[in-house]
């Protein structure tokens, strides 16, 4: 019969093990056990702060989408807003024309009505213009003109109404400025 050869496996010292290992001191076991200690404590140190950043990260997240998604039904209701505000205008200026009381402007006042109750109790308010201080940040000034009844840089008259939504500018009012008056020589 043949002899078995040893293989480079069988040949290969064993692992070291407990079972094993050469009698250490009980000063070397307890420095090593205190080193692989502190090699655990600083990997779950590492681990707790990537959890917590991890954590944080995605309370940031979720912080900012709700943000974004509130801007934007935000801006969709500003979009639809833009669109409705020509109508009020033009059921305003329907009213500001002389004419004899009667069913159809009745009717326009009711319609009006009903616009700005819907505009206020969605965030919307009319931003006032007339005799106020001209505001850049409200007002576009499409001219000036001389007055000596309104005091200078005051609006004298306005032409369209401004509007906020949700304190937020839509639209600036459209007025004229008034300055003052030129001496005549």
């Amino acid at each position: 019969m043949s002899e078995q050869q040893p293989t480079a496996e069988s040949a290969a010292p064993e692992p070291m093990t407990t079972d094993n290992a050469p009698e250490a001191s009980p000063e070397t076991l307890l420095a090593a056990a205190e080193a692989r200690e502190g090699a655990l404590k600083e990997k779950l140190q590492e681990t707790q702060d990537r959890l917590l950043r991890a954590a944080a990260e995605f309370e940031n997240v979720r912080r900012r989408m709700a943000r974004d998604r509130e801007d934007l039904l935000k801006s969709a209701n500003e979009r639809l807003l833009k669109d409705f505000l020509p109508v009020v205008d033009n059921l305003e200026r329907a009213l500001a024309t002389p004419g004899e009381e009667g069913p159809l402007r009745e009717g326009v006042k009711l319609v009006l009505k009903l616009f700005a109750d819907t505009l206020e109790r969605n965030g919307v308010k009319a931003v006032s213009a007339l005799g106020q201080p001209f505001d850049p940040n409200l007002h576009e000034a499409i001219g000036q003109q001389e007055s000596a009844e309104v005091p200078e840089n005051h609006v004298m008259t306005e032409y369209a109404k401004g509007y906020l939504l949700n304190d937020r500018l839509v639209r600036a009012a459209t007025v004229v400025v008034a300055r003052a008056p030129t001496a005549r020589a």
